[in-house]
């Protein structure tokens, strides 16, 4: 069995933390906990865990909430990533968390087992977002990757199946979401991933999102 994945949880409610805390399955522990900005601070520099879940709005510091806190660690970017998690879908949230250098946002409706799926594949390298809140990142920085010509050729490669598959997964749905959206099985979506990242010559699902906003296919 793989370790589990050390996690900072940063939120100014507690009651929330606990629930937060009892909900995560045992592939996600919570080795510290910090209620504003300055608090996350200094404990995520201290503790430097491969992933932070950071609420956006928090008190303390300068008022910018949980991008502050992100710009302040900007030098653990590489060792420790940053999953936003915030009753907050607004797209300016979403965007600031995101440019602050965040790899996902994901919003407190979602359960504990997508929960603590995401918090592995942050971990992993993957970017996580909430299916709705995926548009807002396309629409802020997929202009600035660059337009690029929809090739044919690339998309004859994928069957209509796994264009499909592509598409959810691209704009961050999680396999099992994907599964129940097709009425497939998780492994089937699993198998058509694979397909997918093969097909494409990709290695990963960051990789995926970056390629389907560049070409408008989400």
């Amino acid at each position: 069995m793989s370790e589990a994945v050390e996690v900072v949880l940063v939120d100014d409610h507690h009651m929330f933390r606990t629930g937060v805390k009892a909900s995560l399955d045992a592939g996600v522990r919570v080795i510290g906990e910090a209620d504003t900005v300055d608090e996350a601070i200094r404990l995520v520099r201290e503790l430097k865990p491969p992933v932070v879940l950071l609420d956006v709005h928090l008190p303390g510091g300068d008022g910018g909430g949980g991008a502050e806190v992100i710009k302040a660690c900007t030098d653990l970017l590489g060792e420790t990533r940053f999953l936003a998690l915030s009753v907050s879908d607004a797209s300016e949230d979403v965007v600031a968390v995101i440019r602050a250098g965040a790899r996902g946002y994901v919003t407190k409706a979602i359960d504990g087992t997508d929960l603590s799926d995401a918090v592995r594949r942050v971990a992993g390298g993957d970017a996580v977002f909430s299916p709705r809140l995926a548009g807002f990142v396309l629409d802020a920085f997929g202009a600035a990757a660059g337009d690029v010509a929809i090739g044919d050729d690339e998309l004859d490669r994928l069957s209509a199946r796994e264009r499909e598959v592509m598409r959810l997964i691209a704009r961050g749905y999680s396999y099992r979401e994907v599964a129940s959206e097709l009425f497939i099985s998780i492994k089937t979506v699993e198998t058509h991933v694979s397909a997918v990242l093969r097909k494409l010559q990709l290695s990963s699902r960051h990789e995926l999102t970056r390629w389907a906003a560049a070409r408008r296919l989400l």
